[in-house]
């Protein structure tokens, strides 16, 4: 279990029915992915469907939609991925993704709902997947060409806002970590290696990183000065 900092006074979400208990599968056969899985789920999955890659994401590999569900295997990033794409030492930072993502779940943040993990050995080590539910959505950057964006930037800030007000640093938030739901809604994806901190304000950490993934992804400069204004404010 994660030892939590208590919430905000101003905690702006309403919290949620807690994630089940995890169950464990084992040798299990995952859609697209063969078999020979661990599988650690807080609900049944017997009506997963047959896996089909999802167009239209963002990232270092392939995330796949089975039926109901999201299957997002771990790859590294950086100058490792070319000498170590997808290998582990143990399955604990799948396990320390999940209980993050399921305490960010329970408190009402906005997400994506958390069901498991998955992983299976290697010569060398685990492989891992981790596991959601679907939701009718498209990655923020999809959507850089609507016509009032205004809405998706003052929320995105607020999601931002209320991760630093708990303390909690998640190192890869980037652009393409949002999406937005066909309600309009954004939630927040991908809590790998996030943990509780005693730092003061993360504001400034999140920008950077986030300023960086839509340099990179060519958003328009107005925009970007958008966010910021709504994030930190002040001068560029």
């Amino acid at each position: 279990m994660l030892s939590l900092p208590p919430l905000p006074d101003a905690w702006p979400f309403e919290a949620r029915k807690a994630c089940g208990e995890l169950k464990q599968i084992d040798s299990s056969f995952l859609p697209g992915l063969a078999g020979g899985w661990h599988i650690y789920v807080n609900s049944d999955i017997s009506d997963l469907a047959a896996g089909m890659n999802l167009d239209g994401t963002f990232g270092r590999g392939c995330i796949i939609r089975a039926g109901g569900y999201i299957l997002r295997p771990y790859r590294r990033g950086g100058i490792l991925r070319f000498f170590n794409k997808d290998t582990y030492l143990t399955s604990n930072r799948f396990r320390n993704e999940y209980l993050v993502h399921a305490s960010l779940w329970k408190v009402g943040y906005p997400t994506v709902e958390p069901v498991g993990y998955a992983f299976r050995r290697l010569s060398c080590g685990v492989e891992g997947v981790f596991i959601t539910r679907w939701v009718d959505s498209r990655p923020w950057p999809r959507t850089w060409g609507s016509n009032d964006p205004s809405g998706q930037i003052s929320e995105i800030a607020r999601l931002i806002k209320s991760l630093s007000d708990w303390r909690l640093w998640a190192p890869d938030m980037n652009a393409t970590n949002f999406i937005v739901e066909t309600s309009g809604q954004v939630l927040a994806l991908d809590w790998d290696m996030a943990k509780w901190t005693k730092q003061g304000s993360l504001i400034s950490k999140y920008w950077a990183r986030l300023k960086r993934s839509m340099i990179k992804l060519d958003a328009p400069e107005e925009l970007i000065d958008s966010v910021r204004r709504r994030l930190i404010g002040g001068p560029a």
